[in-house]
């Protein structure tokens, strides 16, 4: 198996460590701003919710044990149950993160060009159930993937066991697994920013296109400032989650395309292995801090959480509610907005 770790986990420790603590505390304060505030609990913010409870989950439980086996690549402590648990966990939480982004993204399509008949159709208990429907349907394709694996160990030429060599890997043929994990790239990274690239272009094309601006703005209640938000917003998210996602894809695809592993190829696949765990836990951290850049309304919110003396001020809550007041509450960027 080669060394317990590698010349890499300490900076990397410490990269994951500052992820670990911008991306819980980030990610609480959404939490926490979805729930103590009345005007942000729309159906979309039910999914904005959910997706940070995922990035919770990587960050609390997925990137300690990660830290711990970059330390330890072997032996595997926890059994045979305890790899099928940790395998079907990221396998659930990629999955749902990208689901529920995706549906963020056709219900923002649906609010911006079919904004009468969104308002009708998203309400929070329609949000909550199609939620649970991606959680579980994350486990289900999470299924496939978890049954290939297993406990491996070494043995001496007289069939004992080598002490300490059990590890948590593939334990079914090698054909199986790489059909999963091409098949699983194709359905949850390529086809899905595929389609919100699609609908976020379409977006831009119907705001840049609609010209009548008082009209416009009596049906839909958006400002033009804001329409401007919402196509920067639009695009930074895109591209900032296409970013962080892609080097994950290309670890899992490098892995299953090589037949046959040279020292070369172990080399640079041990290098976007690693490159790819530090962009995978980034991109539970990431929101967060987007939402803070672009959004005054967030930066604002932000303060009303972790100073709730600032409520009493009347500049502060005119800043605030006139702001909420201005914008619709049925769409993903009017909780940003």
């Amino acid at each position: 198996y080669g060394p317990k770790y590698s010349h890499l986990s300490m900076p990397v420790t410490w990269i994951y460590a500052l992820i670990f603590i911008v991306g819980v505390s980030g990610n609480l304060l959404v939490c926490l701003v979805i729930l103590k505030h009345r005007n942000m609990k729309t159906s979309t913010n039910c999914y904005l919710f959910s997706l940070a409870i995922s990035d919770l989950l990587v960050l609390l439980f997925g990137m300690p044990l990660e830290v711990y086996e970059m330390w330890n690549n072997y032996p595997f402590l926890f059994g045979l149950v305890g790899c099928y648990l940790k395998t079907v966990f990221f396998e659930t939480v990629c999955f749902a993160s990208i689901l529920i982004i995706t549906m963020v993204s056709i219900e923002r399509y649906m609010a911006v060009l079919h904004p009468f008949r969104a308002r009708l159709k998203n309400t929070q208990q329609r949000a909550l159930r199609i939620i649970l429907i991606l959680w579980f349907l994350s486990v289900l394709f999470s299924l496939p993937n978890t049954s290939v694996h297993g406990i491996v160990l070494q043995y001496f030429p007289n069939h004992t066991e080598v002490p300490g060599s059990a590890i948590c890997a593939v334990v079914k043929s090698m054909w199986i697994y790489n059909w999963i994990i091409q098949l699983t790239s194709l359905l949850f990274y390529v086809l899905p920013m595929s389609v919100i690239s699609v609908l976020y272009c379409l977006m831009g094309l119907k705001l840049r296109r609609d010209r009548s601006l008082e009209i416009k703005e009596m049906q839909m209640n958006i400002k033009l400032s804001s329409r401007k938000s919402i196509t920067k917003m639009l695009f930074v998210l895109v591209i900032v989650f296409g970013v962080c996602w892609a080097p994950f894809h290309t670890d899992r695809l490098f892995y299953s395309f090589v037949a046959t592993w040279t020292e070369p190829l172990a080399n640079i696949f041990n290098l976007i292995h690693v490159i790819s765990g530090v962009f995978f836990y980034l991109s539970s951290a990431v929101n967060p801090i987007i939402y803070h850049m672009l959004s005054q309304r967030f930066r604002i919110a932000f303060l009303r959480v972790i100073f709730p003396h600032y409520m009493h001020l009347p500049l502060f809550n005119k800043m605030f509610f006139s702001e909420s007041l201005a914008m619709p509450h049925n769409g993903l960027f009017s909780f940003i907005l």
